[in-house]
């Protein structure tokens, strides 16, 4: 039988035309998902240093390698957001205290080639702020309990331009004799920075402006509850709240914060009812969504715990969990959420956990890596 032309060309096309379930290419092959990370240590060789992390859930693998060694306790690092430029510290003193140190970073093989260095300006330099434009850091200097400016130019250089030096004390007579500066954080807007000094218990705002040879002045103080020793502070995901960790006494301190005013909100503890022993609270984050956070509590404790934001606007402790290792200095979580990293100074590891994007509840995972005494994340752009 011949078929007229017409319907012959009609099931000739039928035959060539996919169906709508099939996929567009059979031997198409996706992209394992993974995540990156710097990880900054405290040293005791020449081998140890800078580390970088990979993760890659899909392929079950995870993986850690010393990528710029014989710097002196890299204790906080951190990159740019297209993460080609690196800035750490060496966490030590001297007659002009520690370094800061500036790098160039391949995407593609993880080389850091220094670019440039400073002095710090103060003993123990332990935190690295970024200004949101990228062209200012601050170093906080622990033990020199001040703070030190530095500009930073397109090509990577550091130069000096400020430092303030912090006065006072505070209750506990061991720890809070003099000043100790743990951390400074910019604002959204980047017009002002917030400064914890565990060693007076006091959190300091400052007015900055990048366009004066002093960028930075004082605008305000904000007493903690005396041997509180505030050490790392966070901002809401509206930017509307300001979320203090008191290392000290392991509690969570929730201000308002309105052009550089910040008003006591909530208190709450990082600790069971009925522990008893030595606490350090550590390091603080909101997830990705913006609707848990994140604190690490150290000491006897070594635990993470996790709150979550009522209907109400209060916050509410939903989850206390062993952190895996021993002193959680530092965590991190991946850009999406799925997962948190929970670095351990004592116990020399990083572990994994997974987390729920609903409740926010963490559950580890098998996932573990061994790394000389690890003290910071930074979640590198993938």
């Amino acid at each position: 039988m011949k078929l007229a032309p017409s319907l012959l060309f009609l099931l000739l096309l039928a035959a060539c035309t996919p169906s709508q379930t099939q996929p567009e290419s059979m031997n198409s092959v996706s992209t394992p998902k993974s995540y990156q990370f710097l990880v900054g240590t405290y040293t005791d060789s020449i081998h140890h240093g800078i580390n970088y992390l990979y993760f890659s859930p899909d392929e079950n693998l995870m993986t850690i390698e010393t990528i710029a060694a014989g710097i002196a306790n890299p204790s906080f690092v951190v990159s740019s957001k297209d993460g080609k430029k690196v800035f750490s510290l060496e966490e030590e003193s001297g007659i002009q205290g520690g370094k800061v140190l500036s790098f160039s970073r391949n995407p593609e093989t993880n080389e850091l080639a220094l670019l440039d260095q400073d002095d710090s300006q103060g003993d123990h330099p332990c935190h690295i702020a970024l200004s949101p434009n990228e062209d200012f850091l601050i170093l906080s200097n622990y033990t020199g309990g001040s703070l030190s400016v530095f500009r930073v130019s397109q090509g990577g250089q550091v130069d000096f331009v400020q430092k303030i030096q912090h006065t006072g004390k505070s209750v506990n007579k061991s720890r809070q004799e003099a000043p100790h500066v743990h951390s400074t954080l910019f604002d959204r807007e980047g017009k002002r920075v917030l400064v914890a000094d565990l060693g007076t218990d006091k959190i300091y705002v400052y007015d900055f402006n990048p366009s004066i040879a002093a960028p930075l002045s004082l605008s305000g103080e904000l007493p903690m509850t005396p041997g509180d020793g505030p050490r790392h502070l966070a901002f809401s995901a509206d930017g509307k709240e300001v979320l203090v960790v008191e290392e000290m006494s392991a509690m969570l301190d929730v201000f308002s914060y309105e052009n550089g005013v910040l008003s006591p909100k909530q208190r709450l503890s990082l600790l069971d009812e009925g522990f008893e022993g030595a606490v350090g609270a550590a390091e603080i984050r909101l997830s990705p969504d913006g609707k848990h956070v994140y604190v690490s509590n150290r000491g006897e404790a070594n635990t993470l715990s996790v709150f979550a934001k009522k209907s109400n606007g209060e916050y509410v402790r939903i989850q206390n969990i062993p952190s895996g290792g021993i002193i959680p200095r530092n965590f991190n979580l991946t850009d999406d959420g799925k997962y948190l990293l929970s670095a351990h100074q004592a116990s020399n590891d990083i572990v994994i956990f997974e987390r729920d994007a609903v409740s926010g509840t963490l559950s580890l995972t098998p996932w573990k890596a061994t790394v000389h005494k690890p003290v910071y994340l930074h979640r590198l752009p993938n």
